[in-house]
């Protein structure tokens, strides 16, 4: 059964603003001289071209060109921050260490160490900002995805980074594991509401966003989930799995056996994760993610489908209910925050 959506914190996320713990993801510090050119021959953007208080989305992959993480990178200035799913962040620390020789790099795991809130939504910069006496709201406001900065707060550090994969802009808040609780009640004191898992998972599946073990796996290419134009430099120079990502799109014209798709239901029935994706009696895909949109007022569902099944308008079948193949996002991401 997938869990309802908080129709009060849903509302917040869009008109005003919500937070959801995000402490159970992974984070590394990378740190050294070196640390920009060793990431960039593992990772799929371009790390090098980052300056202090910049980031990036990207993906670690096989030399066969699955993904073994999707991650956000971070320029602070002194050292490398990287955000990734939590399930995924040994083997990822694991495989990084190994490629360490003779590169001034330094691997540090900060999982324990920090908490991560993030808070999204119109009003999100006015109230982070008035719980960071030196940080202004235009700063945040000015801030391009991807952006951070530290900060002071509560007598100790913090990180902010400027996000929007959760499906509203917003920010992640790092801060000392031990502070969560009291950040959680500040941003409550400020205004804005605390939102449970199922509703930042419906905000994400509206925008479209993938989420890695979820929609993505290390079975996928990042091709098939259609994550390319914001994990992939197609002008840097040679990371690990480039030369399929090359010969896909070069000598296949982009063409992969499967693409992650977006499902709009008629029925009132919302699909479980792992549902097959039907045709006639041909099965063509299964179902990733799964919601009912308050926006559209209807299920609707992330999944994969044969690449012949991919066009917008198609009509497929799950289980019972009908459905048909949409583009994303369901709904779009208003990327600037509100002035006030």
């Amino acid at each position: 059964m997938i869990p309802a959506v908080s129709a009060g914190a849903y509302d917040a996320a869009r008109h005003r603003a919500a937070f959801v713990d995000r402490s159970d993801r992974g984070r590394v510090v990378v740190s050294g001289a070196d640390r920009a050119s060793y990431l960039q021959g593992l990772l799929t953007n371009d790390v090098v071209a980052l300056r202090p208080g910049q980031g990036c989305y990207a993906a670690y992959l096989t030399a066969q060109g699955r993904m073994i993480a999707d991650l956000h990178v971070y320029e602070l200035g002194d050292l490398m921050l990287l955000a990734m799913a939590g399930r995924v962040k040994d083997g990822v620390l694991a495989k990084l260490d190994q490629f360490i020789f003779t590169e001034d790099v330094q691997l540090g795991d900060v999982t324990d160490t920090f908490a991560q809130i993030a808070v999204v939504g119109p009003d999100a910069a006015r109230i982070v900002a008035a719980l960071l006496p030196d940080v202004a709201v235009e700063t945040l406001r000015d801030m391009t995805e991807h952006g951070n900065l530290r900060a002071a707060w509560a007598g100790g550090a913090a990180i902010v980074t400027r996000v929007t994969d959760i499906g509203e802009a917003g920010y992640d808040l790092y801060v000392e594991r031990a502070q969560s609780e009291t950040l959680k009640a500040a941003l409550g004191a400020s205004g804005a509401l605390e939102m449970d898992e199922p509703t930042a998972d419906a905000l994400r599946i509206e925008s479209g966003v993938p989420l890695f073990q979820r929609d993505m796996d290390e079975a996928t290419i990042p091709l098939e989930a259609g994550i390319e134009s914001r994990a992939i430099s197609f002008s840097k120079g040679c990371y690990v799995g480039q030369e399929v990502i090359i010969r896909v799109l070069h000598r296949g014209h982009g063409r992969v056996a499967r693409r992650l798709v977006g499902l709009r239901f008629d029925g009132p029935q919302i699909p479980a994760p792992g549902a097959t994706i039907r045709s006639g009696d041909r099965e063509i895909g299964e179902v990733t993610s799964s919601t009912h949109s308050p926006a559209l007022n209807r299920p609707i569902a992330l999944g994969y489908v044969h690449r012949d099944f991919v066009e917008p308008g198609t009509k497929v079948a799950v289980g019972e209910s009908s459905a048909e193949v949409v583009p994303l996002p369901f709904v779009e991401r208003r990327l600037p925050m509100a002035k006030g």
